[in-house]
């Protein structure tokens, strides 16, 4: 796991300088080491977390002068010591150990194919250095990150939206049709938007070949398709447990894969709960693991330490359980919100990086349980939406929009100031396109691929990269594994919205875990301060959306604004957001990101 960083010029020398001011601000996603490359118009720059070989033969950006490429990395590749030896047999020779190194090869040996074969989490850029060419590549599931603009005479890509504007020239204007999702569409900015008019953002599954002029092509290589398939109409309800579990193991087990120790996260709901099992079965013993909590508020309890503590009970684990008070989660505001590469309102935030920041203490490497609800539907509104017909797009659209949309069209355009509003109801087309495209069977089906292949992405992924890599501290997510979301895609829908949503899921997991935890009522990651805004957090908002600086940005009507603090705790948004904090957020986002210059 690390950062990278890069420039395509032409008609002149990549910026080397630009290319260093944008990694360094990646340090604390790559603390151990760092380099830079140039030739001509291309320029890489790189900053390493040392996960898999740990020596300086691992170092990058890697260049191989034998095949004249060069690469700049960014993730973990599960399966290249498989990779390697099929590498090996076809005459190629390393020179180190690591999984960078087998990119590099591989994208020799099988060109923008290498990504087909590849297993695991990657953002990375690859350069012919014959021909200035350049490809770049994000894993299937977008669990890392990979941003560009176009500046003047160059195109530049960076792991954070913030190295992007390290290096200068970027259009840091409001991107309306972004402005438009994060207000409605529960925060999430689909690619290849973000916040920022002139910063995108490549969709995962997606490579990009640049040519030296300047040219681009994009192709999507991977498209998870929803619906059933032959080979498994007859599979019974267990086939199907047996068959989750199955490749969940694999899953979890493919992600141990390190020179380092593996933690784990623990919630101690069912998902982080049954990859502590999974690791215990796979002989984890002495398994470090992680809970958090947070002081009450509003009448809401702010931790699960009970469930936690039974799995690290019945496992073994050696189990740290970290207590946020308000006295260090108020400063911990600003520096999470310095991490976020787009604005994100999700209350988690802060959890994860406070989290981060405890656990980095102690390993280099945890896995997680995000996605697990997306891919087996573990969300209150995929239920309903067997209720909508399977040729009737608009009802099963009305249906998501209600559950899960923070705000409709005409509420969006009442909040924002007039010459922000749009006529086009942006996130409610984007969600039609999405759910009128084929390859999913039914109106289930349809919610379960738009939130696998973007809400996901672009909320709690992005969430987990984020926080967990302010701190230099790898994050993997075995429900994110490829292989297994293609199979909970053709997995019938009842299956998963059975037992209140997960129901195949926690079926499953009672092979491996404690009853308990699987049929305890469903829980999130609970910060309440932020929901039910008092005291210091209400002023922190209050002073954002007061500041000089928001007032001469006017995305707001003031008096919305005013509405919201009349009563910030009274409105919250069908997902138990409090929109005043949404809002807020965005402001604070902008005075570290961009009004204050901050990279």
């Amino acid at each position: 796991m690390c950062g990278i960083a890069g420039e395509i010029a032409r008609g002149r020398a990549a910026d080397i300088g630009a290319i260093a001011s944008m990694a360094d601000t990646m340090v604390p996603r790559g603390p151990d080491s760092g380099g830079v490359w140039g030739k001509d118009g291309v320029a890489f720059g790189h900053r390493r977390l040392a996960i898999i070989d740990l020596s300086s033969h691992g170092h990058q950006p890697m260049h191989d002068p034998e095949l004249h490429l060069t690469v700049a990395f960014n993730g973990c590749i599960y399966n290249y010591p498989q990779l390697r030896d099929d590498l090996i047999a076809k005459g190629y020779r390393f020179f180190s150990h690591s999984d960078t190194e087998v990119v590099l090869k591989g994208f020799h040996a099988w060109g923008e194919g290498v990504v087909d074969r590849l297993y695991g989490m990657f953002a990375f850029a690859v350069t012919d250095t014959d021909s200035g060419q350049v490809l770049l590549a994000r894993d299937r599931l977008g669990v890392k990150p990979l941003y560009w603009a176009e500046v003047g005479d160059a195109f530049r890509f960076a792991s954070t939206l913030p190295a992007l504007l390290a290096g200068g020239g970027v259009d840091t204007s409001i991107d309306p049709v972004a402005l438009h999702h994060y207000l409605s569409f529960h925060s999430v900015v689909p690619a290849p938007h973000t916040i920022l008019r002139g910063v995108r953002k490549l969709a995962p599954g997606t490579v990009m070949r640049i040519e030296p002029d300047g040219r681009r092509v994009e192709r999507t290589y991977w498209n998870p398709v929803f619906e059933r398939v032959p080979e498994r109409g007859s599979w019974s309800d267990r086939d199907w447990e047996d068959a989750v579990l199955a490749s969940l193991r694999t899953a979890v087990e493919r992600r141990l894969v390190s020179d380092v120790p593996v933690g784990c996260l623990l919630s101690g709901g069912l998902d982080s709960s049954l990859i502590v099992g999974l690791l215990a079965e796979a002989g984890q013993h002495g398994l470090q693991t992680f809970s958090i909590g947070f002081e009450a508020a509003g009448g809401e309890e702010g931790d699960e330490f009970k469930y936690s503590d039974v799995i690290a009970r019945h496992f073994g684990t050696d189990h740290h359980q970290i207590r946020i008070d308000t006295a260090r989660m108020l400063p911990a505001l600003s520096s999470a919100i310095g991490a976020m590469s787009e604005p994100m309102m999700s209350h988690d935030c802060v959890a994860f990086y406070l989290l981060s920041e405890e656990v980095s203490k102690h390993v280099k490497v945890v896995q997680s349980g995000q996605g697990a609800d997306e891919i087996f539907a573990g969300y209150h509104w995929y239920p309903p939406m067997a209720h909508a017909a399977d040729d009737d797009v608009d009802a099963a659209v009305a249906r998501y929009r209600a559950a899960f949309f923070d705000r409709d069209h005409a509420a969006v355009n009442a909040l924002l100031a007039p010459q922000w509003r749009l006529d086009a109801d942006i996130a409610g087309d984007f969600v039609r396109d999405r759910f009128a495209a084929p390859g999913a069977a039914t109106a289930t089906d349809r919610a379960l691929r738009l939130d696998t292949t973007v809400m996901l992405v672009d909320d709690p992924v992005k969430r987990v990269d984020n926080m967990t890599m302010a701190w230099g501290l790898e994050g993997r997510v075995p429900f994110l594994d490829h292989e297994l979301v293609e199979l909970a895609a053709t997995c019938p829908p009842h299956l998963k919205t059975a037992h209140d949503g997960k129901g195949v899921l926690k079926e499953a997991a009672r092979q491996v875990i404690p009853s308990e935890v699987i049929d305890r009522p469903k829980g999130y990651f609970p910060v309440p301060a932020l929901k039910h805004l008092a005291g210091p957090y209400l002023d922190l908002v209050r002073d954002a959306l007061h500041s000089d600086a928001a007032r001469a940005r006017g995305l707001f009507t003031a008096d919305s604004v005013e509405r919201l603090f009349a009563d910030p705790n009274g409105n919250l948004t069908p997902l138990r957001g409090n929109p005043l904090w949404q809002i807020g957020l965005l402001e604070m986002w902008l005075a570290q990101h961009v009004d204050g210059g901050r990279a």
